[in-house]
């Protein structure tokens, strides 16, 4: 008797996956077809020093609608805010995190959270990793041809990578 095997349509899911930052924040949409990850674009939203702090957060907001209208993402991923030694810099991040939050919620983007060592352990294995290690493993996965610039767009990529090992 022969048996039939059923199969199911390629499943596709698409991540943006966002490093907060007031000054710079990076993005990344990766899409994951079957069990292959595709960079679909990446960059960052960079706010001039000169502005306000509500002028800063109010560009975030409306360069990452952009961004969401153009890619289509089904669900994002953030780093999640849970250590700083500058109480200022922390202050920072959270409000840019809390823009990015709202900003995915008018868009109806579901949202996960990821910590420093849950993103560095999907990407390179391990925990501790450096950033170096991070970025070597981030070009290598999505086989691209040079490490992503600034930091932030690296560990944009990363955050993304982290939510579909782990999705």
């Amino acid at each position: 008797m022969k048996e039939k095997i059923k199969t199911y349509p390629a499943k596709t899911l698409r991540v943006i996956g966002i490093d907060p930052g007031t000054a710079t924040t990076g993005w990344a949409v990766v899409e994951k077809r079957q069990d292959r990850l595709f960079p679909l674009g990446f960059g960052f939203i960079q706010t001039a020093k000169e502005k306000t702090e509500s002028e800063r957060l109010l560009e975030i907001s409306l360069d990452l609608e952009k961004i969401i209208d153009k890619f289509q993402p089904q669900e994002s991923a953030t780093e999640r805010i849970f250590l700083f030694k500058n109480q200022k810099t922390v202050i920072q991040i959270g409000q840019a995190r809390g823009a990015i939050l709202l900003t995915l919620e008018k868009k109806n983007v579901k949202l996960w959270s990821y910590t420093p060592l849950q993103i560095k352990q999907a990407v390179t294995g391990y925990g501790r990793a450096e950033k170096k290690q991070v970025q070597f493993m981030v070009k290598k996965i999505l086989n691209l041809k040079s490490t992503p610039k600034p930091d932030d767009v690296a560990d944009a990529l990363a955050i993304a990578i982290c939510h579909l090992n782990n999705r």
